[in-house]
């Protein structure tokens, strides 16, 4: 088999084999072989990106907490993020939006410096800030379980990680770029949690840099897509999911 990134990220036994080959043509160097190279859906300017994201990013990260089932109503979202008490809400869904709120806002003000691997660090650890997530920002040196599946990420390793993202930036465009570091830093579940969020904010910042609109699920089609994901994890196989993302999921202005 041709050296690959999935070949690091997953032990070297036969019975990986599959799911190893699978992986590999779809997230790594040869998944633009496979796959329909996605055309933009939106020009916009950066400017007009961050007047979209800031425009709308309660509603972003409303959306965000519901894809994690937290108990937080849009009204209340808002009231979080406006600083004000939002009685009846639990102090750890607080917390999850404000610490959404900041880092959002991190986004917004850093644009420029790359995506790398310690840019997603700190994302994860504003995410998991004030205690929410052990140990965020750190990648995770304990097992980790997904629910709705019995399948089990494989332990990251830093030195791979870093190589994989290399990978990811070879997409031929912003937007494959940013959906194909989403579906990878996802399924690598690199931190003991707060994976999803800090897989979608890292997304949009290559979004938002590139003028490409905002990644963001709707409510109502999470019960679409958390499926698909499961499937993801399982198979190794984007395809789908990342169909359903770029038809269902990409935000934007026609300026």
């Amino acid at each position: 088999m041709p050296k690959c990134i999935v070949i690091n990220l997953c032990q070297r036994k036969d019975k990986h084999r599959k799911n190893r080959n699978v992986f590999w043509n779809t997230t790594g160097r040869r998944y633009r072989k496979k796959l329909n190279i996605m055309q933009p859906k939106f020009n916009m300017t950066r400017e007009q990106n961050i007047f979209l994201a800031k425009r709308n990013i309660v509603d972003y990260i409303y959306k965000s907490v519901q894809l994690e089932g937290l108990g937080v109503t849009y009204p209340d979202t808002e009231t979080i993020f406006n600083g004000i008490s939002a009685p009846g809400v639990k102090v750890s869904d607080i917390i999850a939006v404000n610490n959404l709120k900041r880092a959002w806002q991190f986004i917004l003000d850093t644009l420029e410096p790359p995506l790398d691997f310690a840019y997603i660090c700190r994302l994860n650890q504003l995410v998991g800030g004030g205690g929410l997530i052990y140990n965020a920002g750190y990648i995770r040196t304990l097992p980790v379980s997904i629910g709705g599946t019995s399948w089990t990420p494989e332990m990251p390793n830093e030195n791979n990680i870093k190589a994989g993202l290399a990978e990811m930036q070879t997409a031929p465009n912003p937007l494959e770029r940013a959906i194909s570091i989403m579906l990878y830093c996802v399924r690598g579940q690199f931190f003991l949690d707060g994976n999803k969020r800090t897989a979608m904010l890292a997304a949009n910042k290559e979004m938002i840099a590139n003028g490409q609109g905002i990644i963001s699920v709707p409510v109502e089609m999470i019960p679409q897509f958390t499926p698909l994901l499961v499937k993801f994890y399982e198979t190794g196989d984007m395809n789908e999911v990342r169909t359903f993302v770029y038809d269902n999921c990409i935000d934007g202005l026609a300026f």
